[in-house]
């Protein structure tokens, strides 16, 4: 009789590949704290381009209830005379997003994620524009709700981090040049909030990195304590730092 092992197998291949005594392509045991959680992901504004920008000058957007980025091309298929094969031409790829946050006391969304830029932030622009489009009303900065107004010209960026529940980086992107769209506020009788929802598009998505320099540790300092039958040295948290499943 076969003996079965008890050590986590990996298949990133058609050879040895056991559905059930294997995982594909990385090791699963651990995924409850490696996988990305909404809980560990940051959204953050800033100016228009992600050149020379200091992270740590990036302000965090809060109240978030959703947050999804599309990122969608045309693919024209082609021909050439003398062969029946096609070929694909895509054109730029073209980034859109949608946010929806809880409406509160103090800023609201058009707000927050236009206070990354260092010229707007959380100043009082109703004397500064078009006194007939205004972007708020007088001494309420705040509440920014008209996109006609001048203010809605200005584009901005928008950075999101994640991280997973044991605090490692896992990636970052810079949402470039992004522009409202469409904004949406609704009511209905019985419900507990208001939530606003703004549709935009953006030049491009810019992957960054965001080390820990600018992040706070999630646990201790070095990490969680390791444990000795699975970690390796360097102060990594378990064994999901081996080089078996990096």
């Amino acid at each position: 009789m076969a003996e079965i092992s008890n050590t986590p197998v990996l298949t990133n291949g058609i050879a040895g590949w056991n559905p059930q005594g294997s995982n594909i392509e990385r090791l699963m045991d651990n995924a409850a704290y490696t996988s990305a959680h909404p809980d560990d992901t940051l959204v953050l504004v800033g100016p228009s381009r992600f050149v020379d920008v200091n992270p740590a000058n990036l302000k965090p957007v809060g109240l978030l209830q959703s947050f999804s980025v599309t990122q969608q091309r045309q693919v024209t298929p082609a021909m050439a005379i003398g062969s029946s094969r096609l070929f694909m031409l895509p054109q730029k790829a073209q980034t859109s997003f949608q946010i929806g946050r809880l409406l509160v006391k103090g800023r609201n969304l058009q707000r927050a994620l236009l206070r990354g830029i260092s010229a707007v932030g959380d100043v009082d622009v109703s004397d500064k524009l078009n006194p007939f489009e205004l972007a708020h009303a007088q001494g309420n900065p705040g509440m920014v709700f008209n996109m006609d107004s001048e203010l809605g010209l200005i584009p901005f960026g928008m950075a999101v981090m994640f991280r997973n529940k044991a605090g490692q980086d896992l990636g970052s992107f810079y949402l470039e040049s992004c522009m409202f769209q469409s904004y949406q506020i609704g009511l209905q009788a019985g419900q507990n909030t208001i939530v606003e929802e703004i549709a935009g598009a953006c030049d491009r998505i810019n992957p960054i990195s965001l080390s820990t320099e600018y992040v706070g540790n999630f646990f201790k300092p070095a990490g969680t304590t390791p444990d000795p039958a699975f970690s390796v040295s360097g102060g990594a948290t378990d064994f999901e730092m081996k080089s078996v499943i990096k």
